[in-house]
């Protein structure tokens, strides 16, 4: 009862598994069919290496998956989870911190629009329709953080040029982990939309902190139409969410498609083989008494 209250509609599914990557497509072009003035998003989250070497099954379905789902729904962002142990093996068999890491991007995002109390509205507000604007076909998410000096003392109130430089740095820095660390690697000039959410304490957000996430945000995608806020947030740190999306071209994406290609010859190898094999033992028995 409360749809018309809805911004969007979001889908999270795995693309290894059977269940979730059959169904949805089918799900999305429901929602599509019933809600056509609501846009429906699917965030898919792709297999793990082992996952792939061990289980042909994983790469036929993220394929179809993936070629299924992106004509129905309006975006669709990619999560590799491979991404997430590359720099840590602990990481391999914990799940929940896996899927933290994977929606941490999703918070200030969602609640900047949402946000209610004076002291944290940004003098450049980002709301939902900023992130419909900016969603559209094959999108990467990505969040960086830069810790800032617990205690500053009395006299340090009226702050140095050379303070107003490390905060400046500090959010470059920020900025430098959200690119790096992407939900899935692309070339981030094929960007044809981007986005960038600024969050840290109002009196660490001068323009020229703004200004030069900007520029790297422009530098690294040179031809993308953005869009950016600030979130003024009581906390010890810069954080920065970006959004990297209308991507021409996923090159994670082309292999997949790839290697389904070469999953489909060496099935049908394997039936061949298999079945010249059957026809062989069936032959080598054709002389011997059966006992039915």
């Amino acid at each position: 009862g409360q749809f018309f209250e809805i911004d969007a509609f979001l889908l999270v599914t795995s693309s290894a598994g059977g269940t979730g990557a059959g169904a949805l497509p089918i799900m999305a072009q429901l929602l599509k069919d019933r809600y056509g003035d609501k846009p429906v998003y699917a965030l898919v989250v792709l297999p793990f290496e082992h996952e792939e070497k061990t289980e042909e099954r994983t790469v036929y379905n993220t394929a179809v998956c993936l070629k299924s789902v992106y004509p129905i729904v309006d975006a669709a962002l990619l999560v590799d989870n491979q991404r997430y142990i590359r720099k840590d093996s602990s990481l391999r068999n914990n799940m929940v911190k896996i899927n933290e890491l994977i929606v941490e991007p999703f918070y200030n995002l969602l609640c900047t629009g949402e946000e209610r109390k004076a002291k944290h509205i940004g003098t450049k507000l980002l709301d939902a329709g900023d992130v419909i604007q900016t969603l559209s076909g094959w999108t990467a998410i990505g969040y960086g953080k830069s810790l800032l000096p617990l205690i500053r003392l009395p006299f340090q109130r009226i702050r140095s040029f050379r303070e107003k430089s490390l905060d400046t740095h500090n959010g470059i820095q920020a900025m430098d982990e959200a690119v790096g660390e992407l939900s899935v690697k692309c070339n981030t000039k094929d960007s044809g939309k981007a986005l960038y959410l600024l969050s840290a304490p109002a009196k660490e957000m001068s323009m020229d902190l703004v200004k030069d996430i900007g520029d790297y945000l422009r530098r690294i995608a040179p031809e993308a139409i953005i869009r950016n806020g600030d979130y003024p947030q009581e906390k010890r740190m810069i954080d920065v969410t970006i959004i990297l999306s209308q991507l021409r071209d996923v090159e994670m994406v082309k292999e997949y498609y790839a290697k389904l290609r070469g999953v489909v010859e060496e099935t049908k190898r394997k039936r061949k083989t298999n079945a010249l094999r059957r026809r062989a033992t069936e032959e080598a028995a054709k002389d011997i008494p059966s006992l039915l």
